[in-house]
């Protein structure tokens, strides 16, 4: 018994240790893990960033201050947090608690994306309004990158002081450190997610479903097709040697980044995969997901790390088996219920939606530009919604950039809403 009591708490750690990271109210948009690997912190469509200690699996601290979702999180090599959220506000945040140190208008639109310069003097960030700013964290003028045809959805330093930049206008920008003009890759599709390896490769994800590593030089190696469904998150092993790559559809492939396979791939609960992130060893990967919950895994056989809880009980979708616009559907699950006995996710719920003007939804948190905007839903303009995407057909919504691009699978959402949201 004496033993037994003696090992009790060894394995109340381990359990702690592994279990999912739950608290957050939304999906987890962002996550970065701290030099050391005993903290995480983590954002959220909820307007929240969560800093866990990860030996004890549980919240250490919430910062609270973004209007709107936290969709950019860092650690600075001292310890301090760096949030960006939808309100274009960048904050920097002590390491032993308290408010921000310093919060700055930093962007006209969200900020999506954070990198690091390689002496830790320099935060880039990327945002919606189509740029990347640079900025000393000690203070001054910041270099501001203009070009992009639309929203920067990433940025990050090369080792050679480069910074490049990920767009939605499908080109890959690879900026001088000397301030000199931009070169210019195009890539045949939009680009949701960038990282570069310690050998200056970069890797790109695509809204195509492919995850591409180019030269230093910007020329394309490889391609690896991962689904034919936007890839909205990437990181790289410390490394540089592995490829965690996410899926709209939930899915994360892990691949070997010099021969361009895919080692492996860790399957959740099948909503969206919104951030990924190695620890500093590289023998943990945690995401991030459209279910609001922090998994772990094991980088080097995919296999979860602790019990998997999907949390959300039984498949809501699983009723209506064949049906092309439920599946069509799983991609808005994360954000949308479609009741209203289920509430609102990180968008309001899609119960009654046709004939309702748009920003009216009963207890919803909506942006100012939705709320001044004359649009009613209706089969057409909920089709037009995903023909054109949110940035173009209802800037300023907090709505992540989704298109449709078949015009059956537009059809085919349509009419499955117009059946289940009466």
């Amino acid at each position: 018994m004496r033993a037994l009591l003696a090992i009790l708490p060894l394995l109340l750690v381990a359990s702690a240790a592994e279990a999912e990271l739950r608290g957050h109210g939304g999906p987890v948009r962002a996550l970065a893990i701290a030099g050391d690997g005993g903290l995480a912190v983590s954002g959220s469509f909820d307007s929240r960033a969560i800093v866990w200690d990860l030996a004890k699996g549980a919240a250490a601290r919430v910062l609270r201050l973004h209007d709107g979702s936290v969709n950019a999180v860092a650690f600075l090599a001292d310890g301090r947090i760096v949030t960006g959220g939808e309100d274009g506000r960048i904050a920097l945040w002590p390491h032993n608690g308290g408010e921000p140190e310093r919060v700055e208008a930093a962007h006209t639109s969200q900020i999506v994306g954070f990198a690091l310069s390689s002496d830790g003097t320099r935060l880039a960030s990327a945002s919606w309004d189509g740029t990347a700013r640079i900025a000393p964290l000690a203070g001054g003028e910041a270099r501001v990158l203009t070009g992009h045809l639309g929203q920067v959805n990433a940025v990050a330093f090369a080792p050679d002081g480069a910074i490049v930049t990920a767009g939605y206008d499908a080109t890959l920008r690879i900026w001088p450190e000397d301030g000199g003009p931009a070169r210019i890759v195009q890539t045949g599709s939009p680009l949701n997610a960038l990282a570069i390896a310690p050998d200056g490769e970069i890797v790109v994800g695509a809204a195509d479903g492919h995850v591409r590593v180019l030269t230093p030089g910007g020329e394309i190696r490889a391609e690896i097709e991962i689904q034919r469904l936007p890839v909205i998150a990437l990181a790289l092993s410390p490394d540089g040697e592995r490829i965690a790559a996410a899926s709209i559809r939930g899915s994360v492939s892990v691949i070997d980044r010099a021969s361009g396979t895919v080692d492996f791939v860790l399957v959740g609960p099948g909503l969206p995969v919104w951030s990924v992130a190695f620890d500093p060893d590289g023998r943990t990967l945690l995401t991030g997901g459209g279910d609001a919950v922090v998994r772990r895994w094991d980088a080097r056989t995919g296999e979860h790390i602790g019990p998997v809880m999907m949390g959300g009980g039984a498949d809501p979708l699983a009723r209506f088996t064949g049906s092309r616009g439920a599946e069509v559907f799983r991609a808005c699950a994360a954000c949308h219920t479609l009741s209203e006995d289920e509430g609102e996710r990180a968008g309001p719920t899609l119960a009654g939606i046709f004939g309702r003007r748009i920003g009216t939804a009963e207890g919803y948190d909506f942006s100012p530009a939705l709320r001044e905007m004359d649009i009613v839903w209706t089969p057409q303009t909920v089709a037009e919604l995903f023909e054109f995407g949110p940035t173009a057909y209802t800037p300023g919504s907090k709505m992540p950039e989704q298109r449709i691009p078949s015009e059956a699978d537009r059809r085919a959402l349509v009419e499955f809403l117009e059946e289940v949201t009466r």
